[in-house]
């Protein structure tokens, strides 16, 4: 990998292909790894550029608290250090999140924008304690118990078994989260603003990308604008991680999508 320092902060990422920039955001306690199945196809017509988030993988991890705008702010760093004037960001959960301060606050910088199996909703009451418990499991039983409680759930429930392996693939991805950066991000998602008026606004195409059998973020959550512009695609039997559950079908999609709308 990469480093790129933005001040005090060095953030890694991996650089593939070439053609229009498709900026990949990876979610919580994952990193850049989590696309490594999607990105031989990608990267064969398209420029990948896949960072590990701030607090995640082989990014720093700063010791104070952070926000998910500077999480954006350091995207727009990346983008900026490498001469990139506009990309197609697309935001996998957390990055989902990250995507939409971007699309909202460097509106100018995107060609396009995908939100696969997030939301533009803030947490909820219920999700906000979830939040705190989170930050309470990671410092008071390290990194590996809460990935292990994490994980499972992020897939459809019938491939927790079949796909037992990738499972645990993920899992190690998670274990090398540092676990300030575990915590740090899960305030930073619990503080993050109600952003559906950006996609109710946005003058540029939108990738809404759902999993039928997403436990964590159900299609609801993601489907809440549609009309000319706006693609919504339902991944059958997928869970939360629908690049390693059905790689090829988002592919697929992306594909498609990248193809019909930015030239």
């Amino acid at each position: 990998m990469e480093k790129i320092e933005l001040g005090n902060q060095k953030i890694a990422y991996n650089d593939h292909g070439e053609g229009e920039t498709i900026l990949l955001l990876h979610g919580f306690c994952g990193s850049s790894a989590y696309f490594e199945e999607i990105l031989p196809k990608l990267a064969q017509n398209y420029r990948c550029l896949v960072p590990d988030l701030r607090g995640h993988g082989e990014s720093d991890a700063p010791n104070s608290s952070y926000s998910i705008d500077q999480m954006a702010d350091d995207m727009i760093g990346v983008l900026d250090a490498l001469g990139i004037g506009k990309a197609s960001v697309l935001g996998h959960s957390l990055g989902g999140y990250i995507a939409l301060s971007i699309a909202e606050r460097y509106p100018d910088r995107l060609h396009a924008l995908g939100l696969v199996h997030s939301t533009a909703y803030p947490d909820s009451e219920e999700a906000k304690e979830k939040r705190l418990k989170a930050v309470s499991v990671i410092q008071s039983q390290g990194i590996q118990s809460f990935v292990d409680s994490l994980v499972p759930g992020l897939f459809a429930e019938e491939h927790r078994e079949s796909m037992s392996s990738t499972v645990d693939k993920i899992q190690e991805i998670g274990y090398r989260t540092a676990p300030q950066g575990a915590a740090n991000t899960a305030i930073a998602m619990r503080e993050r603003p109600d952003r559906r008026h950006v996609l109710e606004k946005a003058a540029i195409p939108l990738l809404l990308v759902a999993g039928e059998a997403d436990n964590v973020v159900p299609p609801e959550r993601t489907f809440t604008v549609e009309g000319e512009g706006v693609t919504q695609a339902l991944i059958k039997g997928a869970g939360h991680m629908s690049m390693v559950e059905a790689p090829d079908a988002l592919v697929q999609i992306i594909s498609d999508f990248m193809d019909k709308n930015v030239k």
